[in-house]
């Protein structure tokens, strides 16, 4: 009896632990050039991908931003609400293979996300190869 109970406590420690060291949940966004919040992205699992939606922006330049500078199905489209990052997939302790789109330039680029510390995320955006591109790191909001 004794046994069990141990393997028991030992199997919830384990999934509270892959629980915490999640990508899922809401996440701050920081602006590069100022330093300051920019936003808040939910990123979500579905199908076994994982994606991150705008879910508010902190401070907008103007009431109600639109994609302007997207293209196909996102041209126009309210930031607020926009899909974002799309199509990531876990690879050990990272997220590879989705896209990120910059709402403001609307361009796109590959994305790979890691947890950094358990309230920290590095979203890296690159053209061709993960060396070519840029790192942000968002902060945990929940």
């Amino acid at each position: 009896m004794r046994n069990f109970l141990t393997i028991i406590v030992l199997v919830l420690a384990v999934s509270l632990s892959a629980h915490a060291q999640s990508i899922v949940g809401k996440w701050k966004t920081i602006d590069d050039s100022t330093g300051k919040e920019k936003s808040i992205v939910e990123i979500y699992e579905k199908d076994g991908k994982y994606y991150g939606q705008v879910k508010k922006l902190l401070n907008p330049s103007k009431p109600n931003p639109k994609c302007d500078n997207c293209e196909g199905d996102e041209k126009g489209k309210p930031i607020e609400g926009l899909v974002i990052i799309k199509d990531l997939q876990k690879k050990g302790s990272e997220y590879t293979g989705g896209k990120i789109t910059d709402p403001e330039s609307g361009k796109q680029y590959k994305c790979t996300v890691k947890l950094n510390g358990k309230d920290k995320l590095d979203v890296r955006g690159y053209i061709g190869l993960s060396l070519i591109g840029r790192t942000q790191t968002w902060k945990k909001a929940d």
